[in-house]
């Protein structure tokens, strides 16, 4: 794939994050945290990942969504003292995801 083509399905992804979202004004970027940077969490971050796996056609089935979101999060969970601290997700794990169709940690960590 060229530089072009992958930029231009990078460009897809953040369109369908922001129609998703509804969040049109903010940087969006491979590095953009989808909980800490964009706000989603719970239902929303699911809503998110489920519309992805549809939209892209990937699979999401080895995905553990726990590892990564709270649920609907208390001011303690944000700020750790819960000790239920989430491993970091981004835009560019989103893209990974539509690059190898599957979204799980080997995915995740590649």
């Amino acid at each position: 794939m060229s530089n072009v083509e992958a930029e231009n399905r990078f460009a897809e992804l953040i369109s369908f994050i922001r129609e998703t979202i509804g969040e049109h004004d903010m940087l969006i970027t491979r590095e953009t945290l989808i909980e800490n940077d964009l706000g989603i969490s719970g239902l929303d971050a699911e809503g998110l990942i489920f519309e992805l796996a549809k939209k892209y056609k990937v699979d999401i089935s080895n995905f553990r969504f726990r590892s990564y979101f709270y649920d609907e999060p208390s001011i303690l969970d944000v700020i750790g003292i819960n000790g239920r601290q989430r491993k970091p997700f981004t835009v560019g794990h989103l893209e990974k995801a539509i690059i190898a169709g599957r979204l799980d940690e080997e995915v995740i960590n590649s």
